[in-house]
């Protein structure tokens, strides 16, 4: 198991390819607030955004497999190399993630997965990734909350 943790102002944490998000590198940091704009990248597998509910500091932890899950999120990865943490860090305005915020970078083989998220407590959320054979979209009308 690996674990990491970081803070948000905004409330969210963000789990994306670095390569998934490349046509957003231009865009306003901010793109993703726009809920339409964050529900279109999410429903196509190119970013998994989960809204925590509040601001501060947060701990994951990377599971090999979880008895409990709040929510599942098809996730393309094409490159295989994940930023997990803060919103704030997504791409957007020239910048792509530095985990300045704390969270971390993982290395998978390039696929497309499927995320088990379960919150374990207030501040700790448990992610697994499991690689899949379906497609890497998803079908959500709201955004993303645990």
């Amino acid at each position: 198991m690996q674990s990491a943790d970081f803070v948000t102002d905004t409330s969210t944490l963000c789990i994306f390819d670095l390569e998934s998000l490349r046509h957003r590198l231009d865009d306003d940091s901010d793109w993703w607030t726009v809920p339409d704009e964050e529900l279109l990248e999410v429903n196509n597998g190119n970013i998994a955004f989960i809204g925590l509910g509040e601001d501060g500091k947060y701990c994951l932890e990377v599971c090999e497999s979880l008895v409990e899950t709040d929510i599942s999120i098809n996730l393309n990865c094409p490159s295989g190399r994940l930023f997990i943490g803060a919103g704030e860090e997504v791409t957007g305005e020239g910048l792509e993630p530095e985990a300045l915020r704390g969270g971390m970078f993982l290395d998978l083989s390039p696929g497309i997965y499927r995320l088990a998220i379960y919150r374990k407590s207030p501040r700790l959320v448990a992610i697994c990734f499991e690689q899949t054979s379906d497609g890497g979209e998803n079908k959500f009308t709201t955004p993303v909350q645990i």
